[in-house]
This record gives structure tokens, C-alpha cells and sequence, in this order.
């Protein structure tokens, strides 16, 4: 994946990928009423329901500061993990007739699925900025940190969308094992909750899972520095550094197992 990252900077690429992109965003709201709003509103209607559900019935976000934000800020980050990964699974597949004509870097596709998904992200944010407003957040000096977590996660989830595009050419039941994946993950994660009503005996295990130290870390820079960090839950930088490895390894492993089976996707698809 880094090679085709670096690959990906040469002109001819930096304009493929930027067709790609285009098309993606055209061919997704096309004869649609709303349009481009579908990609704001989609997280906004299942944030009004979790925050009704959560704040007046089972009252789980009553304790943490600026809970509407710190929960619309969670589901923004988990729209696009989702969005980015979905997209990139399907990216080879929905793509075949072109690369069964066309000599095109196959790592161009799954580039572009990701970059569609950061853009409407981006979108989400606006959002999420409203809300900060609206709620009467403080706009700290923290907040210019949290693009660095934000780019761990576009990382990460372009790293499983490798992983994922290559393994679905020639085994398509993983769209099916990746619903199921994404169902366990957004209740794995602390999205909907804090982290601090975890049991202290499974706290650390739900910690170094990647998406939590990005969400946490991401919420303790932009919402609330009481948010509960990984790094605060192991009471040390290594609590950070772990879900960190595990980006770098998924990392290595999608770019070898892609670079190694994108060589036959034109016979498999």
C-alpha cells in the first residue's frame, strides 16, 4: 500500500484518481431528491435517535460533558470507517469491465472508493462543527492536533479496504462476513458510550483496538479533555503505541496481499 501511495503522486495517476472520485460522487446521488444532503443526513437521523435513546430513556451520556457533539463526533468518524471500507471492498469488482480493458493501476480504484468517503466526511464535519457551536463547545488549541489521529483512521481504513477489495475478487462471501464485522465493531467500540462504563477487566482489551484510541483521542482533542483516552487506560504512552502497531501491521499485510493478488484480477473477475 505505501508503494502505491507513492506511485500514486505521478500526474497521470493524480488525474485518474481524481476522475474516479468525481464519477463515484456523481453516480451515487444520481436521480436522487436530496442529493449531496443524503451524505449529511444519514448520520444526523441515526444521531437523533441514539441521542434521544441514550440521553431520556437509557441515560448512558447524561454524565459526559457535551454528549449531542461528542456523539455526532462518533458517528461521523464511524460513518466514514464504514463508508470507506464498504466502498473499497466493492471498488475491484464494481470496476471489472475497465480492468479486464484497460492497463490501470488497480490501486488507483481502491484509492478513489476511500477519497469519495473522505470527501463526504468532510462534509460531516461542517456538521459536527455546528453542533460544537450550537452546544457551546470551546474551541481549544487541541483541536489542530486531531487531524493527525483523523489521518490514522483514513490510513487504516484504506489499509482494510486493500485487504478487503483483494480478498472479495476471489471470495465474496466476506461481504457478508464484514456486515457481521461492522455490526460487532459498533458495539465494541465506544461510540454510543464512554469508555469509562467499560469493566476495568476488558477496558485495556476494548482500548488497543485501533478505532477506540483514534475515536478517544479524536473526542479528548476536539469535545472534552475528559474524554477517556487509551493512553490513560494503560496509565502510559503505550497505550497509544499498541493500537498504533496494529495500523502499521495491517499496513504491511493489505500492501502485500493486494500487490500479490492484483496480478490476476483480470482472470478472476
Amino acid at each position: 500500500m505505501i508503494d502505491a501511495l507513492n506511485r500514486m503522486f505521478k500526474p497521470s495517476n493524480r488525474s485518474l484518481v481524481r476522475e474516479l472520485v468525481v464519477s463515484d460522487f456523481k453516480l451515487r446521488y444520481q436521480k436522487s431528491v436530496l442529493g449531496y444532503l443524503w451524505s449529511l443526513l444519514r448520520p444526523l437521523m441515526m444521531f437523533g435517535i441514539l441521542y434521544v435513546v441514550f440521553t431520556h430513556i437509557i441515560k448512558i451520556g447524561k454524565g459526559v460533558p457535551y454528549y449531542p457533539a461528542y456523539l455526532l463526533l462518533g458517528l461521523v468518524l464511524w460513518t466514514f470507517f464504514v463508508e470507506a471500507t464498504v466502498a473499497g471492498m466493492n471498488s475491484i469488482t464494481a470496476r471489472g469491465d475497465m480492468i479486464r480493458k484497460v492497463n490501470v493501476p488497480k490501486y488507483v480504484i481502491v484509492v478513489s472508493t476511500t477519497l469519495s468517503a473522505l470527501v463526504n466526511f468532510l462534509l460531516n464535519m461542517v456538521v459536527v462543527f455546528v453542533f460544537m457551536l450550537l452546544g457551546d463547545v470551546p474551541f481549544r488549541p487541541t483541536i489542530l492536533l486531531a487531524p493527525i489521529f483523523i489521518g490514522e483512521l483514513v490510513v487504516l481504513s484504506l489499509a482494510i479496504s486493500f485487504l478487503l477489495a483483494a480478498l472479495y475478487v476471489k471470495f465474496r462471501d466476506f461481504s457478508h462476513i464484514w456486515d457481521v464485522v461492522l455490526q460487532v465493531l459498533f458495539y465494541a467500540v465506544p461510540i454510543i458510550y464512554p469508555l469509562t462504563i467499560v469493566p476495568a477487566k476488558i477496558v485495556k482489551w476494548v482500548s488497543i483496538n485501533p478505532l477506540t484510541q483514534i475515536f478517544q483521542d479524536v473526542r479528548s482533542l476536539m469535545i472534552t479533555a475528559e474524554t477517556l483516552t487509551t493512553k490513560e487506560v494503560f496509565h502510559s504512552q503505550i497505550g497509544r503505541l499498541l493500537p498504533m502497531g496494529i495500523v502499521v501491521l495491517i499496513v504491511i499485510l493489505a500492501s502485500w496481499y493486494f500487490r500479490r493478488s492484483s496480478r490476476n484480477f483480470a482472470e478472476e473477475l
